[in-house]
């Protein structure tokens, strides 16, 4: 099994699957979120509330998250 950098939790039935449908089944969840773990796509499904004014911008939210917590009065919301 490859190792990758994350921590998943994959639930499933003994019967039901072998160690090669496992492996792709694990493949398969990395191609996933490989694809929605960058920051453009967080970037675009966040927004970044201060205290005067909201923002969109990329630059902006990357900053903001870049921190260990955010300042007083920030807040990311979701954009769903």
């Amino acid at each position: 099994m490859k190792n990758y950098n994350r921590d998943l939790l994959l639930l499933y039935k003994t019967e039901v699957y072998n160690e090669d449908l496992l492996q792709h089944e694990v493949e398969c969840l990395h191609k996933i979120l490989v694809g929605v773990e960058c920051n453009e796509v967080f970037c675009k499904s966040h927004e970044l509330v201060t205290r005067n004014k909201i923002t969109d911008k990329a630059k902006a939210i990357v900053k903001a998250i870049g921190q260990t917590t955010l300042k007083p009065f920030y807040f990311l919301v979701n954009k769903n």
